[in-house]
């Protein structure tokens, strides 16, 4: 497959890059939630550097993917626990049913 070109714009830079195509909406997409969320820290926060910035936005999403993984291990374990259930009373149930033939 052939790589593609791209140029991305974050924080007043411009970033060059050689993606597979798969990659490029993706990236785009990021690049826009990035922009996005400068804007916001820079409108309610007196930040004086784009480093400070860029900082928070990666705190922020960062923060975000560490709370997704912990809610899909949670998420799972909850799935774990009603299957083992449900696994249970089936047992049970099937038990019952063999005893009254």
């Amino acid at each position: 497959m052939e790589k593609l070109k791209i140029k991305l714009n974050v924080a007043d830079r411009v970033y060059p890059l050689t993606v597979d195509p798969a990659q490029e909406e993706g990236l785009r997409n990021a690049t826009r939630k990035i922009e996005q969320m400068i804007k916001q820290f820079e409108s309610n926060y007196a930040v004086r550097d784009k480093q400070d910035v860029l900082a928070m936005c990666a705190l922020q999403f960062a923060s975000q993917l560490e709370q997704k993984q912990l809610d899909t291990v949670t998420m799972s374990q909850e799935h774990i626990d009603k299957l083992t259930d449900l696994n249970t009373m089936l047992q049970d149930f099937l038990h019952k049913e063999d005893r009254s033939l």
